[in-house]
């Protein structure tokens, strides 16, 4: 191990994602290789700890106390890896008294006794208060064998996500059992903590589902897979050493972790305030808080969540006159809603569109106020249409074609990243009578697909189907601030609630939009444009630290496993 180097990059690495969680798994690795305390010279090797447990296992077996097992195939050399002269490689069975899965429980609705189940067993311990409840009178069933004893281990052993996860028994209550989707291995003579520390390393607990059996959807891990786990067995004395330090260790793990956890707590209540300062901002200070959060947001920033309340703040800014400034040379409101009646008229005119008469939803008086004097709410139906998609037969649809026909999946394509310009089905231009125009927001309509709040402008004519619908403004000026406006707006608070969520056009035509003169709406959508760009650099910039970091730590990491000529001759 090299731990001058982890210590001199520890404060760099530290910060990198999921830093402790990896520092944990390589303190693991560490203890059972052998190479994270030295060996002595004066230990009893494992040799005769193994020559030790058989005597004990036979003297057992011939009390009857425990029932007479197979004996355990021996193992050859293994390429693992290499472990200390001292060492050997043996069973889980061969250092165990017993090894065996819970029996299925007789469930008491009250007044039982607590029976372990997976959701017990957890990393930081047995949790009981997870715990059902099994009839007294069943206990009288259970051999005493079945009854769990202190240092016993609980392995979690069905289930992708839960199966391996294992805990080491202290002080357990009275007559205290588990369910058939645990196995208990109770060690004989060796460290229970020890063969814990094994278990749950890397070695074993990552690569346990893909050993388990039993199908896709239920995976197994059997007593008999559990009895044949191969076991690296340092000398019993080492093995208390290696657990002293294993927990050493752990405990700075946690120290670093909380330490961690009030630094990120630090940054967000910094990066909060600095954005509260914003979303309430103070006139005569506004333009030095503005220059104040933007200049400290990216030493504070540290995840991608923070960049994404950075740009909900500027849109929340942008869409209350905040972010830019009111020109009295601008042409009023007032002149940008004539020019959009007249444009709405003579679509209707041309049978284009229907005309459409609801009422603007009530806005808050507090919300209304805040506007700029020059501003005003207007609903969507005075600004846009809507158009919803048509459900094709399956026989019109085609691999290619002359339009799109856009589905829910197709908003989330590659291809669509900036803006529909394909789909994965097309339809022939027999169909262009539904094709909604260029310039349309995209958006569903129906579904949990809803909840994604996935927006796209298309850059080409395209036809949806009946999950989507689109809005298009009667001016075409208007459509980059009407998008950014609509892209803020969450969907999912007008959905129908019913069993299949829905929105309809009664839903989306009364909403305010908070209307600037349009020369304004420009300068907004630049500037909005603007720093979501800083944004984006800000994001990259991030993933390359925390690449940079990431590769720094397995580099330091995978050097300290490297025996010491190895790192020698690399040197």
């Amino acid at each position: 191990m090299n731990p001058a180097h982890l210590l001199a990059h520890f404060e760099t690495i530290s910060e990198a994602p999921d830093a402790i969680r990896h520092l944990r798994r390589f303190i693991l690795d560490l203890a059972v290789r052998g190479k994270l305390v030295p060996q002595d010279g004066e230990d009893e090797p494992a040799s005769e700890l193994l020559r030790q447990i058989r005597l004990e296992k036979s003297r057992l077996e011939n009390a009857g106390v425990i029932k007479k097992e197979k004996v355990l195939s021996e193992i050859g050399n293994t390429d693992i890896f290499d472990i200390p002269s001292t060492w050997c490689w043996t069973r889980l069975g061969t250092v165990t008294s017993y090894i065996q899965r819970g029996k299925s429980p007789k469930y008491a609705t009250a007044d039982g006794a607590p029976v372990v189940s997976q959701r017990c067993i957890q990393w930081d311990g047995l949790n009981l208060s997870a715990a059902k409840q099994i009839t007294l009178e069943s206990l009288n069933d259970y051999e005493d064998l079945r009854f769990l004893r202190d240092g016993d281990l609980l392995w979690n052993s069905t289930g992708t996500g839960t199966i391996g996860r294992i805990v080491r028994v202290v002080n357990p209550p009275e007559k205290l059992v588990c369910d058939s989707h645990v196995t208990i291995v109770r060690c004989l003579i060796a460290d229970p903590e020890y063969i814990r520390t094994w278990l749950r390393s890397d070695h074993v607990y990552a690569l346990i589902e893909d050993r388990a059996a039993g199908s896709t959807n239920q995976v197994e891990l059997t007593a008999q897979m559990a009895i044949n786990q191969v076991l690296p067995l340092p000398p019993l004395a080492e093995q208390h050493r290696i657990v002293a330090r294993v927990d050493e260790l752990m405990a700075l793990c946690d120290q670093l972790e909380a330490q961690r956890c009030e630094r990120e707590a630090r940054r967000d209540r910094v990066a909060s305030a600095s954005l509260a300062r914003l979303n309430a901002p103070e006139p005569e200070t506004f333009k030095d808080d503005v220059g104040f959060t933007l200049n400290a947001l990216p030493p504070l920033t540290s995840r991608p969540e923070q960049i994404k309340q950075l740009r909900q703040t500027i849109l929340n800014l942008a869409l209350r006159g905040k972010l830019t400034r009111q020109e009295p040379s601008d042409d009023p409101v007032s002149v940008l809603l004539q020019n959009v009646s007249a444009a709405k008229s003579l679509m209707v005119q041309r049978g284009r569109v229907r005309e459409t008469l609801p009422l603007l939803r009530k806005v808050d008086s507090d919300i209304s106020q805040s506007l700029p004097d020059c501003w005003d709410f207007v609903a969507v139906s005075d600004l846009a249409y809507l158009r919803s998609g048509v459900a094709l037969e399956h026989s019109e649809e085609q691999a290619s074609g002359d339009l799109p026909y856009v589905k829910v999946a197709d908003l989330s394509i590659s291809a669509n990243r900036d803006g529909i310009v394909t789909s994965s089905r097309f339809v022939s231009m027999a169909r262009a009578d539904a094709a909604i125009e260029a310039g349309s927001i995209v958006f569903p309509k129906r579904g949990g697909a809803i909840a994604t709040n996935r927006k796209l402008l298309s850059q080409t004519s395209v036809i949806c189907d009946s999950n989507l619908m689109a809005m298009k403004p009667f001016l075409d000026a208007m459509l980059p601030y009407l998008y950014m406006w609509f892209g803020a707006f969450d969907l999912w608070k007008l959905n129908s609630g019913t069993s299949v969520p829905q929105i309809n056009n009664k839903d989306i035509y009364p909403l305010p939009v908070p209307l600037p003169p349009l020369a304004e709406q420009h300068r907004i959508v630049a500037k909005v444009h603007e720093i979501m760009t800083l944004c984006d650099q800000l994001e990259a910039s991030l993933r390359t630290r925390d690449e940079a970091r990431h590769g720094l730590l397995t580099s330091v990491l995978a050097e300290a496993l490297q025996p010491p000529d190895e790192r020698e001759e690399a040197a």
